[in-house]
């Protein structure tokens, strides 16, 4: 989970435009970063795929206000709110965007071709109505900082106790990245956040990280099937709530609009 969600970022820059911190052409340029291009299709008044910059404008146009993540997992629907053929698309890709205001969602299709190294990535995000309703199993900004604070403790517990190969030369330079990417600069998640929902995010990557790690680089001494089975058993609550507490951080911008603008 070194790495941002593509939906990650262009909530985040979606919402610092709609709030006047950014331009088009720059939240455009951050979401798309390394990839070759982004395209959104299906968008009301568009006969055809059109850019990002065009996209985020014409949303804003039809109504939209803000813009939420959804990170589902099979039996996991985070995030989500219906109706089930765009639940269905978004679980398949694992992620997606939700706007508020007006009933639309995005969730990318990414295609790659190329070798490791020097991949040529292209996002053709997919517009698709939504149905306007609470989003499924998204904790507060407070209660997904409490619920990390946990989820570290028994992730370290967990790796401990099962003997789990999250150290050695690979670990250390997938965490030696980790440190250098937090360094480099704070806007993780665009102008306009506040900086406990940066701190929250960085904490769920950084559980994210042991998680994956854990599962990825070998089995340390769950060396039987039962044991491995008892090892992913242990860590898919602690995984669940880095994803909770991720969606918590994308969203802390629409959610602080509408706790302000409550009457």
């Amino acid at each position: 989970m070194l790495s941002q969600p593509r939906s990650g970022l262009l909530a985040a820059w979606g919402n610092a435009l709609l709030a006047g911190f950014v331009s088009p052409d720059d939240a455009a340029l951050a979401v798309v970063g390394q990839d070759a291009s982004h395209r959104v299709e299906g968008l009301p008044g568009e006969t055809g795929p059109v850019g990002l910059t065009l996209a985020l404008g014409r949303l804003r146009a039809l109504g939209v206000t803000g813009f939420r993540v959804a990170l589902p997992a099979p039996g996991h629907p985070l995030g989500l709110s219906g109706p089930p053929e765009f639940n269905a698309r978004a679980l398949d890709a694992g992620e997606a965007v939700v706007a508020t205001g007006a009933p639309y969602g995005l969730v990318p299709e990414v295609s790659a071709v190329g070798p490791d190294g020097d991949l040529h990535v292209e996002v053709r995000w997919h517009c698709l109505p939504v149905r306007e309703a609470p989003p499924a199993d998204v904790p507060s900004l407070g209660e997904a900082e409490r619920e990390l604070a946990e989820a570290l403790r028994d992730a370290t517990e967990v790796l401990s106790r099962l003997d789990v190969a999250a150290s050695g030369p690979v670990a250390e330079a997938a965490l030696d990245a980790y440190r250098a990417r937090s360094e480099r600069g704070r806007e993780v998640l665009a102008p306009g956040y506040p900086p406990r929902a940066v701190r929250v995010l960085e904490l769920a990557q950084r559980i994210g990280l042991l998680v994956s790690l854990a599962y990825e680089h070998g089995h340390g001494g769950a060396v039987s099937a039962a044991e491995m089975a008892a090892r992913h058993e242990a860590l898919r609550p602690v995984e669940r709530c880095a994803r909770r507490a991720l969606v918590a951080a994308y969203n802390a911008y629409v959610e602080e609009r509408e706790r302000r603008d409550a009457p």
